[in-house]
Formats: structure tokens, C-alpha cells, sequence
């Protein structure tokens, strides 16, 4: 079978999905199987089938497992939203990733030649950087974030709401491939210094720059997600980039002793390690700022799931009685432990493995590439997308303080959306430029 026909095959698979998922919503919602579910099946599959001819026609022989896997993920947070938040949230979750194909369409058209993406490597970053930043303008930050979440992560524009870290992140990968790919060789030879070699101090100028930009973002935004994801990001270009264990090894050291240093001065940071290191602590339960509340819940909720999970509707969302939550935010920051209350570990499992499998083609287009930059910027992106989904799952399971970032297609929310259909777009590029029958 043709790479494309398998992703056609691949496309229908995610298509008879969404409709068994939302069938199964409804059954337990009436009691009765209705035709919407099939209704919504087949408007997905048109959906995809258009952008799979897009594909077809734009990238022939771009990888033919990344779109499905994407679909996959896009369909089954399609329902969970549907099933936790209700209809509207659902349609507009639909539209989102109408806009967001959209978006992948302009940007294999306009970035074809993805290359000269290099030529602009300073101002894609100082607009990243910028970018990163418009939650701090008066203004333009959500008045109540701060209050409720903790850290400033959307930028309001009249009744438009969305996360500029989501973009910035692609920008900065950009940066750092078109670095690395002109400065890789000073930085993996330098010069011997006491039997060591040492890269010239000018050619780290730019990695210590994103690692201030780290240590900013746990400050300025309160952000420890974003801040672990760029830092990730960074050291695993850098590791690919130069072949040396050192730098991966300097460069946690140096984020731990920043981290470290920050979370015993900061309030804001500290809190968040306490409520990770003693969630179950009734100080810290029932605590107006720096509570424990989320975290510890989720963990209920998760363990209540068990091996084969509730069901469906069956995941405590509020308190008997009341209209509190009894999981925060269980369509955004805590979808995981939702999935895990209502499908078990096998479905939790299930939904980890598909991201395994997308991150693994990212890095195969990682690996084929015949140039550098491509190389890098394929590698900056799938271990962004991969760490992207540490962070949020890690943090549900308490495996590190927990932090609100997006769970990528699945979480509720159209910046996440739109950001990772560009980075796909951009990964399927190299891809399609790695598989092309060279030309003699």
C-alpha cells in the first residue's frame, strides 16, 4: 500500500473513532443510540479527507502516520470536551480545528521553502520573545488569572482569548536550529582548558540567553510549563546539534540550581512545590492561594479510574449537591486525570502511546533530513511537542510540580490547537523534503 493510501486508511480509523466515542456519550447521556453521532463522524472525515488531499497534492512524500495520529488525538479530545463541558465548548473545539487545518494549509503554502525561514532567525526570535511577554502588558492580560491560576498565560483582545507562549515556542525552535546549524562546530570542538574542552563564550551567547529567558518566565510570568518546555527544547537541540552529553549534563545542573533558587525566594513558586510535595496536607487543601485542592483530586479521580476505568459520565466533575468543582478546570489542565477516572489505565495508556508514536515519526523526519537546519528544527519540534506532554501528565500524576499547560489536540482551547497544526505542518515539511527522490 501507497504511503498516502495508508494515511487515507489511517484517516478513516480516527473518523469511526469520533463516531464510537460520541455514540457511547450519548448511550449513557438518553439511553439511546442517536444519528448525530454518525452525523459528526462523517463531518470529521470530510474534514480530514479534505486535508489529506491537501497533503496529497502539496506533500507527497511527507511522512503518512503524522496527520492521522493528529486526527486521532483531535477526535478523541473532540468528545472528551464534548462529554465534560457540554456542546458549545464542543463546537467551538470543532471550529478551532477547522481554523487550525486552515492554518496548517497556509502554512505549507507560504513556508514551502521552509529554509529561507533561517534569513529572519533574529527577528523570529525578538518576535517570540515579545510574544512571550503580552500577558504582563496593561491591558492585555486576563484579569483574574493571576487570582485564580497563578500565572499569566492568556492576553485578552475584546472577547478573543488566547496563549502566546503556544506560538512563541514554534519561534524559538526556528532560532535555535538556524544557530546551532552556523555555530554547532565552535560549540562541539572549542578549545582544550585544563584537558577539557571548553566552547568559545561568544558562541554560548545565545543558549545562555534562552536560559535566562527560562529563568525570566518562572518569574515574570510564573510559568514553570513553558519554562521547563523551551529549557527541554533547548538542551535537546543543542545535544543533537554538538554530540556531547556535557552540555545536556551542564544544562540541568544550571536549570536545578536556578530553579531551586527561585522556588525558596519566589511565594508563587514555592507554593507550588509545597502543594506537590504534600498535596494531601489539610493546610494546604483547604488553602485560599497555593492550594492543593486540584492536585490531590486528580489523584482521587485516577485512582478511582483503576485498570478499565467508570465509564463514560461517570468521572466526579463537582461536588454532590453543589455546583463546586471537585476537579478544576477538567477540560483544560486536568483532562488527563478525567480520562483516566472514566477509561482507566488502559485508555490513559492508550492516549500516551499515540503521542509516543507521533513524537517517534517527528523524530524519524528528524533523522532522514539531508541538511542541518531541517534536522534540528525537526528535532527542536517533536522533543517541544513531547516534553509539552511530560509537563501536563507529569504534573497530573505528581510526578513534577504540577503546572497549566495544554495537553496537545485534546485539551480544550484554540491557541494550543492552532500553534500545533503549524508545528505539524512544519514537521510534514521536512518530511516531505527528507523522502523525495533525490535528483542526479
Amino acid at each position: 500500500m501507497r504511503a498516502r493510501n495508508r494515511e487515507l486508511f489511517g484517516l478513516l480509523s480516527a473518523a469511526l473513532l469520533i463516531t464510537a466515542g460520541f455514540a457511547a456519550v450519548f448511550i449513557q447521556e438518553s439511553g439511546k443510540l442517536s444519528n448525530v453521532s454518525l452525523i459528526y463522524g462523517a463531518i470529521f472525515l470530510g474534514l480530514c479527507v479534505a486535508g489529506h488531499i491537501f497533503i496529497r497534492v502539496t506533500l507527497p512524500n511527507a511522512d503518512p502516520y503524522i496527520f492521522p495520529l493528529v486526527a486521532v488525538l483531535a477526535c478523541f479530545g473532540l468528545v472528551m470536551v464534548y462529554r465534560i463541558a457540554g456542546a458549545t465548548e464542543a463546537r467551538q473545539q470543532a471550529q478551532w480545528f477547522v481554523l487550525g487545518l486552515v492554518l496548517f494549509a497556509g502554512t505549507v503554502i507560504v513556508f514551502r521553502e521552509y529554509r529561507k525561514l533561517e534569513n529572519y532567525r533574529y527577528l523570529i526570535v525578538i518576535g517570540s520573545i515579545l510574544f512571550m511577554v503580552l500577558p504582563r502588558v496593561p491591558g492585555l492580560e486576563a484579569a483574574t488569572q493571576t487570582q485564580t491560576y497563578g500565572a499569566y498565560l492568556e492576553i485578552h483582545l475584546g472577547s478573543l482569548t488566547f496563549q502566546p507562549t503556544e506560538f512563541a515556542k514554534i519561534g524559538l525552535v526556528i532560532f535555535l536550529a538556524s544557530y546551532l546549524r552556523d555555530h554547532r562546530q565552535a560549540l562541539a570542538e572549542g578549545r582544550k582548558v585544563l584537558g577539557y574542552r571548553v566552547p568559545p563564550l561568544k558562541h554560548l551567547g545565545p543558549v545562555l540567553l534562552l536560559w535566562g529567558i527560562a529563568m525570566l518566565i518562572l518569574v515574570f510570568l510564573r510559568d514553570i510549563g513553558s519554562s521547563l518546555m523551551f529549557y527541554g527544547g533547548l538542551l535537546s537541540i543543542i545535544y543533537v546539534a554538538t554530540q556531547r552529553v556535557s552540555f545536556v549534563v551542564v544544562g540541568l545542573v544550571a536549570f536545578g540550581v536556578g530553579a531551586w533558587y527561585l522556588g525558596t525566594h519566589i511565594p508563587h513558586i514555592d507554593s507550588r512545590v509545597q502543594a506537590w510535595l504534600h498535596p494531601f496536607r489539610p493546610s494546604l487543601y483547604y488553602a485560599q492561594t497555593g492550594s492543593s485542592y486540584q492536585i490531590a483530586n486528580g489523584l482521587f479521580s485516577q485512582s478511582a479510574g483503576g485498570l478499565f476505568g467508570q465509564g463514560f459520565g461517570q468521572a466526579l466533575l463537582t461536588i454532590p449537591g453543589t455546583n463546586d468543582a471537585y476537579i478544576p478546570l477538567p477540560d483544560t489542565d486536568m483532562i488527563y486525570a478525567v480520562i483516566t477516572d472514566e477509561l482507566g489505565l488502559f485508555g490513559s495508556a492508550a492516549l500516551l502511546l499515540i503521542y509516543l508514536l507521533l513524537v517517534a515519526r517527528g523524530f524519524k523526519a528528524a533523522m532522514l533530513a539531508r541538511d542541518s537546519f531541517s534536522k534540528l528544527m525537526a528535532t527542536g519540534l517533536s522533543a517541544i511537542l513531547a516534553i509539552q506532554v511530560f509537563v501536563i501528565v507529569g504534573g497530573v500524576t505528581r510526578v513534577i510540580p504540577f503546572t497549566g499547560v495544554t495537553l496537545p489536540f485534546v485539551s480544550y482551547g484554540g491557541s494550543s490547537i492552532m500553534a500545533n497544526f503549524i508545528l505539524v505542518a512544519l514537521l510534514l515539511l521536512v518530511s516531505d523534503r527528507a523522502r523525495r527522490p533525490s535528483t542526479i
